[in-house]
């Protein structure tokens, strides 16, 4: 990615988003990062606007319509349950090699790339069944 000057705002969210294990939500996101400095709820909704369209951040949305953000590091795929909402993350990415064809092969610069399954988790499939 091109090296593009981010607000204070938008590299520390930038920066907490990367120590994060998991997804977070942009409220949670705000009560990290007013434990260090003075931010408002909306400003961390831009900053993360901001870094969307800059490639850094991508999000998704949950069965319960919560929206999730990560740094884009490192591909995030799921499988989730349509009965409980869970999700569960995938281990390997089957996008990387049509993701490469892509990039290659058009005039489109692709910042990062989303796969998401739906079904019944295990436990929720046995209820159901």
């Amino acid at each position: 990615m091109t090296q593009v000057h981010c607000t204070r705002a938008q590299t520390a969210v930038l920066q907490l988003l990367r120590q994060q294990p998991e997804p977070i939500s942009a409220q949670a996101l705000y009560t990290l990062i007013k434990q260090h400095q003075r931010i408002g709820l909306a400003t961390v909704y831009r900053a993360l606007d901001a870094l969307k369209r800059m490639g850094w951040v991508q999000h998704r949305v949950t069965l319960a319509g919560e929206t999730l953000y990560n740094a884009v590091e490192q591909d995030h795929h799921y499988m989730t349950c349509l009965h409980c909402g869970q999700s569960f993350p995938l281990d390997t990415c089957p996008l990387k090699g049509l993701e490469f064809s892509l990039q290659h092969s058009s005039s489109f610069t692709i910042y990062y790339h989303t796969l998401e399954f739906f079904g019944l988790c295990e436990p929720c499939a046995v209820q159901d069944g």
